[in-house]
């Protein structure tokens, strides 16, 4: 397994201002607006937006809120691994409000599909957009685009893209990870 800097400390603040000022530049007041964090993973990208919203562009009239999607998903007791639920943080409605999704990684869709479904259960939303990190475009399994990206990967089977954070791992770093898939056999 080999892993490569794909963004810095440094590129990831960049990529967040840029974030935050075309959120601005679209959503001005953020009066009808609301930004919900998808978790486990969006939910530390989302933290962020509306910390950099509220502390360097003095917008206070953010509503904000977390999304579990786990029970919405379509691979929900496919696997053999039990998936663990975390915290819907949702306490107001989004009827006729405009939501922003916010991920770290957009691959196949699927979560962003679950998403779409979880949501009505907090009313019906007159629309709604998607905000990545990391849009891994060549994987989609579904026709889900983001309207806001930080960074477009190319990455192929074999890759990954980890997203770190200092709240959990200790620093702010996006790599690709490349698994070695050779066996003995095949070396």
């Amino acid at each position: 397994m080999s892993q490569k800097v794909l963004l810095t400390s440094k590129e990831v603040n960049i990529i967040l201002h840029r974030l935050a000022c075309q959120l601005i530049e679209k959503h001005l007041d953020f009066s009808d607006t609301i930004i919900i964090g998808l978790q486990p993973r969006g939910s530390f990208l989302a933290k962020r937006i509306v910390k950099l919203l509220q502390e360097e562009y003095n917008i206070n009239t953010i509503k904000f809120g977390l999304l579990d999607i786990t029970f919405f998903r379509d691979d929900f007791r496919r696997g053999e691994k039990t998936l663990e639920a975390n915290k819907t943080e949702i306490d107001f409605i989004v009827e006729d409000k405009k939501v922003i999704f916010i991920d770290d990684v957009l691959y196949t869709g699927r979560s962003i599909r679950s998403a779409l479904t979880a949501i009505q259960s907090f009313g019906r939303p007159s629309e709604i957009e998607l905000l990545v990190l990391i849009d891994r475009r060549f994987s989609r399994h579904l026709p889900i685009q983001p309207d806001y990206r930080g960074r477009q990967v190319d990455a192929i089977n074999n890759e990954k893209v980890k997203v770190c954070w200092t709240e959990n791992e200790g620093e702010d770093t996006v790599y690709l990870v490349t698994t070695n898939t050779q066996t003995p056999e095949n070396v």
